[in-house]
């Protein structure tokens, strides 16, 4: 992994660069300083927006520290928006972070729900610890791994 800083502003050939910097026709919902907002073109439900940052960055380890504040603020506001501008009953909102990306450039996703929309959880196979050790054991190794702040 590149430390946080070391990606181009712009990536040749990224889909989501191209939407960036307007070389890519996009549903925009929103542009601004922190990043762009746009319809994903296969939704999970009809109004689901993706919210890229503008600089090209791959996973959410790469987003500077002092872009975040401005970032999940952003991606707040566009959740609110949905819900209210949609009518919906909430929003799912979710990032895959290297795995699962199908564009490789940091995106959150903001998809609108209702109840009964048929959408239960995520949208993957769930699963439970053996038992107690285990699950303490998989809680100390995350908790000996966080970063400093």
């Amino acid at each position: 992994m590149r430390p946080a800083g070391h990606y181009p502003a712009r990536m040749d050939g990224c889909v989501f660069c191209g939407i960036v910097t307007g070389g890519v026709p996009a549903f925009r919902v929103a542009d601004e300083p922190d990043g762009v907002a746009f319809l994903d073109t296969r939704p999970v439900f009809k109004g689901h927006v993706l919210v890229v940052p503008r600089p090209h960055l791959v996973a959410l380890a790469d987003l500077p520290a002092d872009a975040l504040p401005g970032y999940f603020r952003f991606v707040r506001r566009i959740a609110v928006a949905v819900e209210t501008g949609l009518g919906a009953g909430g929003t799912f909102v979710a990032m895959n972070n290297k795995v699962s990306q199908s564009v490789p450039h940091l995106h959150t996703h903001v998809v609108p729900r209702t109840k009964g929309d048929g959408l239960r959880g995520f949208f993957w196979p769930r699963t439970r610890y053996a038992d107690d050790d285990e699950a303490q054991g998989y809680a100390d190794r995350v908790a000996a791994a966080l970063p400093a702040t």
